[in-house]
């Protein structure tokens, strides 16, 4: 396998796809150029051709997911074509979403970064003209895009977020001090209880399910309906 993949021309792109299906696989800790190579079946050196280092990596990596929220977003717009401004925006967030859930890691990467990538201002772009077609101005626009803040990506940004999801929170020694807290946090041991996740429920982070991210864009969208009045 490894010798028909050095046969192939190596370029950016396919180094960032397989980069993305390791750490997909893997997870992002298992990510270095020298084992990206191996995967390639490459020199780690040819990398540095395409890739300038591990950051650059990284960066590139983030590119890639934007480019596929992009993607699935003009399909998600397609479909919903013709329709108001919220069934627009919901399929355009519900489509992000969905590459967020097949990358779960790249929710902490992307926060991590210390540049926007250029698709980023695209994305937003088709969100505020979305919201002008549906009679809002550009101050409310303005203001909307601040209230939907990540989830317009696809993911609600969490303080504290697993491994799994890029960040460095250790979930069970969380779960074991808030057990531990219980008799003195009655109603935030409570409500924990209660909203344990479904099985079913696709969730990124440690609490940030569908069902979540789904109430949460109904309720903006709701706020918004009136804003416009």
């Amino acid at each position: 396998m490894r010798a028909r993949k050095s046969r192939e021309p190596l370029s950016r792109e396919r180094a960032l796809a397989a980069a993305i299906a390791l750490v997909d696989a893997e997870g992002l800790p298992a990510l270095t150029m020298r084992r990206l190579a191996a995967e390639l079946g490459v020199e780690a050196m040819s990398l540095y051709y395409h890739l300038p280092g591990k950051e650059g990596l990284l960066d590139g990596l983030v590119e890639a997911v934007i480019g596929e929220i992009e993607a699935a977003a003009g399909r998600a717009e397609a479909t919903a074509a013709g329709g108001d401004w919220r069934t627009r925006l919901r399929g355009r967030f519900l489509a992000a979403r969905a590459v967020m859930l097949r990358h779960p890691w790249a929710p902490g990467l992307l926060s991590s970064r210390p540049t926007i990538p250029a698709g980023v201002y695209g994305y937003y772009d088709g969100i505020i003209a979305t919201l002008l077609d549906g009679g809002f101005s550009y101050r409310i626009a303005h203001r909307a895009l601040h209230a939907f803040g990540s989830l317009a990506l696809g993911f609600a940004q969490e303080v504290f977020r697993p491994a799994a999801a890029g960040g460095a929170t250790d979930v069970e020694a969380a779960e074991t001090e808030l057990a531990a807290m219980a008799e003195a946090l009655p109603h935030l041991t409570a409500m924990v209880a209660a909203e344990a996740h479904a099985a079913e429920d696709p969730t990124l982070g440690w609490c940030d399910s569908q069902t979540e991210f789904e109430f949460t864009l109904d309720l903006l969208f709701d706020g918004l309906e009136r804003a416009r009045e």
